[in-house]
């Protein structure tokens, strides 16, 4: 039972978009920039955003050299550098709206660590800077070998190393406080607990099932325009997307003394990880290990790529480092499909969605923002 005021201010509101990670975040900001004097609520099913956006390495997520290269298998090579061009621009938005301080962000640019098998590759090193000069305005990946003693990776292992220049690191967890900080600070409002059931759209306007919150029986919000932004989880309010989850394994070290390197790297096509933060080595992937077994949205520890990560850790990245403590272990789930493109569609007069980051999101999620907010225009 509500009351009349319950029922006058709560209930219906201009534009409703459900999930509150990054994408979702910034869906609200741009609808709100666009139209300041509609109404803007956020649902969230969590106490905060639990897919990938508050779990994620914090890579700037441009890509390494072997990842765009087995992504030109699979795309053609205009789509790759689309995709490329469009990480990039997503980037510079996040960073000009949310300002490099207050996310952490540094300009690090990485390292990719080249094992025997991966040398073959490094002859199209030089194609690739060509086809990314327009871009980039500069040679993107230049070789490193010379790096591979004082970042102390076991040399045996390691052949050489790839140096990208535009790749850069951010602090999680303050990039998802920032962006809900302007959201809040913008008027929008978020609903967190609550979990959206159905909806149901028709030509007044589109109707929520909802529950939670203090509310334990469902009931229904109403608003004229739905953005569903919940990656991995979709298939939930829109089944027949083609969205697969895809679990990412996550550890992070106990602080190290005197660890020999700083930044950020990558390792055979993107699949696994690593970074400094704080004196300790956060080391994720792992996923190509048991595709079938990652492609789920159980938020649960896959212990058999725990343990290879850790043994990755001290065999490959510090090899010279005795008795190396785990801290914590995490997973976070990803969305991804048959190529790396992300939706950003339509799917009625009135509902709209994004989803389908492949990982990307850090450097995605503002653009697509962006295009999915343009849609509700045309």
């Amino acid at each position: 039972m509500f009351s009349y005021w319950e029922q006058e201010s709560f209930f219906h509101y201009d534009y409703i978009v459900v999930g509150s990670g990054i994408v979702g975040l910034s869906v609200a900001i741009e609808l709100q920039e666009r139209f300041p004097n509609k109404s803007v609520l956020i649902l969230e099913r969590g106490i905060f955003p639990t897919g990938a956006s508050t779990k994620n390495a914090g890579f700037a997520c441009m890509g390494s050299l072997t990842e765009l290269l087995d992504d030109a298998v699979h795309m053609p090579i205009e789509a790759v550098l689309q995709l490329f061009e469009d990480r990039k621009r997503g980037l510079e938005i996040l960073r000009n709206r949310l300002g490099d301080e207050a996310i952490g962000y540094e300009d690090t640019g990485s390292y990719e660590l080249i094992r025997e098998e991966a040398l073959p590759q490094l002859d199209a090193l030089e194609e690739m800077n060509r086809l990314l000069f327009p871009i980039n305005g500069k040679p993107t990946f230049s070789l490193a070998p010379e790096k591979i003693q004082s970042f102390g990776f076991n040399s045996n292992e390691v052949k050489t190393l790839v140096r990208s220049e535009v790749e850069g690191a951010l602090h999680t967890g303050k990039m998802m406080q920032q962006l809900l900080k302007l959201a809040l600070s913008r008027g929008i409002m978020l609903r967190t607990g609550t979990m959206v059931n159905q909806f149901e759209e028709s030509t007044s306007g589109v109707c929520l099932e909802v529950e939670g919150g203090t509310l334990s029986e469902q009931h229904t919000l109403r608003c004229n325009h739905l953005f569903i932004c919940t990656n991995a989880f979709t298939r939930q309010l829109l089944p027949d997307v083609d969205v697969r989850p895809g679990r990412g394994q996550v550890l992070i070290t106990e602080p190290i003394p005197q660890l020999p390197f700083k930044g950020i790297f990558h390792l055979e096509q993107g699949y696994y990880y690593f970074r400094e933060i704080a004196g300790r080595v956060l080391f994720g992937g792992g996923r190509n290990l048991d595709f079938e077994g990652e492609t789920t949205t159980a938020f649960e520890l896959n212990m058999h790529i725990q343990n290879e990560l850790e043994e990755k850790l001290k065999r490959i990245i510090l090899p010279s480092i005795p008795d190396i403590k785990i801290a914590n272990r995490w997973a976070g789930i990803m969305a991804f499909g048959p190529h790396k493109r992300p939706i950003v569609d339509r799917f009625g007069e009135r509902v709209f969605g994004v989803f389908r980051l492949g990982g990307m999101g850090v450097a995605l999620g503002s653009l697509v923002a962006k295009q999915v907010v343009a849609l509700n225009e045309d």
